[in-house]
């Protein structure tokens, strides 16, 4: 496993454990952090080092926290690679990163992985009804009835993180 790389995929990580709010300076410092792993990763892949499936992986995640398109395709084929070299983990974000650059499209998504906020409520982007809980499994995504329920639970904790904040002055 390359060291590099997995210590870009675990700062990615720990970025995102207390995810700063849409706007915010903080915000912005994180996407300003994204696309600087996202270059050197790119950097990693010409120069051939990649070569673990844990590699793979760890660059798709890097890949799926992207803006463009391109982006979350790219995490997309890397996923799958990663995948195909036997990595299970790695079965989840392919199904996240064609969710991703779909709903970035603003098509429906195929597995229900991407959920999305209005600032009151979270709710699951629009879901192509043909995909079925068979699949989702397939991919380890949860059931739709249980990211129906996730997307519920994310609009309590965060109704529950806005009353415990306090303004300023």
């Amino acid at each position: 496993m390359h060291q590099e790389l997995q210590s870009l995929f675990e700062t990615d990580q720990a970025e995102r454990k207390q995810h700063p709010e849409f706007g915010t300076p903080a915000y912005k410092q994180l996407r300003e952090n994204d696309a600087k792993r996202r270059q050197r990763v790119t950097e990693l892949i010409a120069q051939g080092a990649l070569q673990a499936p844990e590699d793979f992986y760890h660059a798709a995640m890097i890949f799926q926290h992207g803006e463009t398109l391109d982006d979350i395709w790219q995490a997309h084929e890397l996923a799958q690679k990663s995948a195909s070299l036997g990595f299970a983990r790695a079965r989840w974000l392919i199904a996240a990163s064609l969710d991703r650059w779909l709903m970035y499209q603003g098509k429906p998504q195929k597995y229900g992985t991407q959920f999305t906020s209005n600032g009151t409520r979270y709710r699951l982007w629009d879901v192509d009804p043909a995909t079925t809980d068979a699949e989702r499994q397939e991919y380890n995504v949860p059931s739709l009835q249980q990211q129906y329920e996730r997307a519920k639970r994310l609009t309590r904790e965060e109704k529950q993180h806005q009353s415990r904040k306090r303004p300023d002055g």
